[in-house]
């Protein structure tokens, strides 16, 4: 599929609706307001095209830079796109987007470890973003990788912009339920840092407390651990 072709399409399957919600969530700028099940199935019969990935950024549309992040080739990020597309966002959604590629590359460890130092709310929330990326998809990375950030999310978490602070949380719920070490370290820390405040604007989305979602989320995996075992033994 071609870059005309691929806007035409983002352009029919976008809704009035969608662009309503979309505005809530903090989008701006140029929309068509397409869901994500669209967008799903658009980058599936895509597949992977990087050139295309490109042309699509490019646009400024907020449908197909989501797009983009979907069909572009992770192995193909380098510094110089990763430092350019992270520098465009705008919003929380397109700044999650870039993170779920940017985590499939090379460069996850790296630009987590540039980003989350950024004052920029949308470039640290990327980063913060990668940093609970690794934590729950990289087995190689070392637990002292983890362990190490958890003190900058306690000192400075309450310091940083909303969204920031959002990404934070989640980040240290990421590194809380890696491992038994690292749940007793997240715990702690989430003791120390108490509630966090996060402005969602006009959405019925809440910040997880982070203690009872890492608790929650280990429980879950001890029932189905459990059933598992029952499964096998009978």
């Amino acid at each position: 599929m071609n870059f005309t072709a691929a806007m035409s399409e983002l352009r029919t399957a976008g809704t009035a609706q969608n662009r309503k919600i979309y505005a809530r969530h903090g989008v701006q700028g140029r929309m068509f307001g397409v869901s994500y099940a669209v967008l799903g199935k658009l980058a599936k019969s895509i597949k992977t095209d990087h050139a295309l990935a490109c042309r699509l950024w490019a646009s400024g549309n907020h449908d197909a830079r989501v797009l983009a992040t979907m069909v572009a080739d992770p192995a193909q990020v380098d510094h110089k796109l990763a430092d350019a597309w992270v520098k465009d966002l705008d919003n929380y959604a397109l700044t999650d987007a870039l993170g779920g590629l940017v985590g499939q590359s090379r460069l996850a460890r790296r630009k987590a470890d540039k980003w989350i130092r950024s004052k920029h709310e949308w470039i640290a929330r990327a980063g913060w973003n990668l940093v609970a990326h690794l934590a729950l998809r990289d087995n190689e990375v070392e637990d002292e990788y983890f362990a190490d950030r958890v003190p900058t999310i306690v000192e400075t978490i309450h310091d940083q912009p909303n969204r920031t602070r959002d990404a934070m949380n989640g980040a240290l719920i990421a590194i809380g339920v890696r491992n038994d070490r690292l749940c007793k370290l997240a715990l702690a820390a989430a003791k120390k840092i108490g509630k966090v405040e996060v402005d969602h604007g006009e959405t019925n989305c809440k910040t997880p407390d982070a203690a009872a979602y890492i608790k929650n989320t280990l429980n879950h995996r001890w029932r189905k651990k459990r059933r598992v075992k029952a499964k096998c033994g009978r």
